[in-house]
């Protein structure tokens, strides 16, 4: 097992005092047989009483109300993880499923329901005619398609850093040629769904104590990635910025069937657009 300790602090600045409306956070690393979640540590300046939930996901939500006015806001979040996960996993696929084009069960077909429907409009099926292209016969194998089309992400789109709020869709991704890591994901995970895969978005850390990953500031940074549900392996984990399977330098945060659903930070203020003056972030994973 891996120690690692995660501290993703946030800092907003405004020219004047505020009222800060209610912020929702998705901060808490999402525990699993690889991860083993030994303390988080979450602090607000100014006070803020705290409520913690569950969505519909599963993800741990913690949802902040103010009193009173502030000139910066700073949410501070530091877990200490054990994470182990296999660097070259091995996959058990239900024999059903080895290859592809296969069928969900009724019940997996009923549970995945939206994770198995794009969400982003594809009028004259570029997306799919795309997604089909890495089908090499019919049939083939599940896995290597998969891994096919991971890679062919990263073939097609160009790494590049974007500060700005949302996500391109996937064909605007195609068009542009480049896109973040959450641009990737996107991509990733509605090609996926247009040939019959259930698929969920993954957002959280990247460990990197080499400084060799793409989309890695430092040893670590937030990330996006996805998973794809395939029988009897379960939630298989696709990087496609970095071309890689497994999670062995991937910590999760939340699952969703949109991106928008797993923001780190959000909320708002009250008061004049121009009171807000910055916003910094600053991630650190270490060993």
């Amino acid at each position: 097992m891996t120690a690692l300790r995660i501290q993703h602090k946030t800092i907003y600045r405004f020219r004047q005092l505020v009222s800060l409306a209610p912020h929702r956070l998705m901060l808490r690393p999402r525990e699993s047989r690889e991860l083993r979640l030994m303390s988080h540590v979450l602090s607000i300046a100014p006070f803020a009483a705290m409520t913690w939930a569950h969505d519909v996901f599963g993800n741990a939500v913690a949802v902040t109300a103010f009193s009173g006015l502030a000139s910066t806001l700073v949410i501070d979040s530091v877990s200490d993880i054990l994470l182990n996960a296999a660097a070259w996993p091995v996959f058990d696929i239900a024999a059903s499923a080895l290859s592809y084009p296969f069928r969900y069960s009724d019940d997996e077909w009923t549970d995945l329901g939206a994770l198995t429907v794009a969400q982003y409009p594809d009028p004259a099926e570029r997306l799919q005619k795309w997604a089909r292209g890495f089908v090499r016969s019919n049939p083939t194998d599940t896995l290597s398609l998969l891994k096919d089309l991971n890679a062919g992400v990263a073939q097609r789109v160009q790494y590049q850093s974007r500060e700005v709020e949302g996500t391109q869709s996937p064909n605007d991704t195609l068009d542009r040629g480049w896109g973040s890591c959450r641009d990737f994901a996107v991509l990733f995970t509605e090609a996926a769904r247009k040939l019959g895969f259930g698929a969920r978005l993954v957002s959280g850390y990247l460990h990197d104590p080499d400084h060799d990953l793409v989309g890695s500031a430092e040893a670590g940074s937030t990330h996006a990635w996805a998973e794809v549900f395939v029988p009897g392996a379960g939630w298989i984990t696709f990087d496609p910025t970095n071309r890689s399977v497994g999670g062995r330098n991937l910590i999760p945060v939340a699952v969703a069937r949109d991106i928008s659903q797993c923001t780190p930070v959000s909320g708002s203020y009250f008061g004049v657009s121009d009171n807000f003056l910055s916003m910094d972030v600053t991630v650190s994973v270490t060993s």
